[in-house]
């Protein structure tokens, strides 16, 4: 009977690590998610990990349901990922058990195999609960803060499902998932103004004499470029911080890191390139970036890597 059991539970959580890797290759921006780059047996906690965040965000953002209604989702969603850690998945049913059901079951075995901490998916869900009701930013303190939560907890979660657990890692990931978030936020400023949303501080934005009128006509004016280019410099910053987990790990996970690393900085690029109009186009990576981001990962470090920071071409 024990036997069985643990059958029954082995197969639930492998059903349910396939699930969150379906959902994780289905949705992603900028990056792959747990992309075979990773070391295989990182893959699927990753999956759950994201299948996790990917599910709450879309709670978070389900625009035909009042705030309090989505803050009760975001509250069940807290209380079931707190129901999941130590439970056995032995007794879960296979036939007719949803798809948010299976994340946890994944999640679950995830968070006791990793030895990973809730707090961080208390930080993730934090944010998303922020999402529902905050959609401007007065200053980068608070933007920066909602980065901490939003997206610094992820970058902490491989590293842990990786086996590391230093803090000088830990601050130089923070570094680089608040670059990468910010490059979206750049990246996607116009289709965030039509979602009634704004990401870069008012404290930059109004000291450079740009208007929200401006951003209703979809105008890039001289304010808003002199401000873009403000958050641009910042956001470099914290690129060349994250540069230290891209060396500080090894294996198959460091070259996955050097190409989140560079892809972010190519798109960066190309948002200043565009001086920042990205109403007009909204750069993203393709096929043909692969080649010059594989170089670049390859040849790391042998030119152009210093922390002043050079214009490395596959970089643009």
């Amino acid at each position: 009977m024990i036997g069985s059991e643990s059958a029954a539970g082995s197969q639930a959580v492998n059903d349910a690590y396939r699930v969150c890797e379906r959902l994780a290759a289905a949705h992603y921006e900028n990056f792959p998610v747990a992309s075979h780059l990773l070391p295989r047996a990182m893959r699927p906690h990753v999956a759950a990990v994201y299948a996790f965040a990917r599910a709450a965000d879309d709670l978070a953002d389900e625009g035909s349901l009042s705030a309090d209604e989505r803050h009760r989702l975001i509250d069940d969603w807290r209380r079931r990922l707190h129901d999941c850690v130590g439970c056995s998945p032995a007794g879960v049913r296979r036939d007719g058990i949803g798809e948010r059901d299976q994340i946890f079951v994944a999640l679950g075995d995830t968070i006791l195999r990793c030895r990973l901490p809730v707090s961080l998916f208390e930080d993730l869900l934090s944010a998303f609960r922020q999402d529902i009701t905050t959609h401007r930013y007065e200053t980068w303190d608070a933007l920066l803060d909602y980065c901490r939560r939003s997206a610094n907890p992820v970058g902490r979660l491989v590293l842990r499902i990786a086996g590391y657990r230093d803090d000088a890692l830990d601050l130089a990931s923070d570094g680089l998932c608040t670059a990468l978030q910010l490059t979206n936020f750049w990246q996607d400023l116009g289709r965030d103004w039509r979602r009634g949303r704004l990401y870069l501080p008012a404290e930059d934005w109004k000291d450079c004499g740009a208007t929200e009128a401006e951003l209703d006509q979809r105008r890039l004016t001289d304010g808003w470029r002199c401000a873009l280019e403000r958050a641009a410099t910042r956001t470099r910053e914290f690129f060349f911080q994250g540069r230290r987990v891209c060396d500080g790990v090894s294996g198959r996970l460091r070259l996955e890191l050097r190409l989140t690393w560079l892809g972010g900085m190519r798109i960066l690029r190309r948002v200043e390139g565009a001086r920042f109009d990205v109403f007009a186009h909204r750069p993203v990576l393709g096929a043909s970036d692969v080649p010059a981001l594989l170089w670049g990962a390859i040849t790391w470090g042998r030119a152009g890597h210093g922390s002043t920071g050079s214009p490395w071409p596959w970089a643009r």
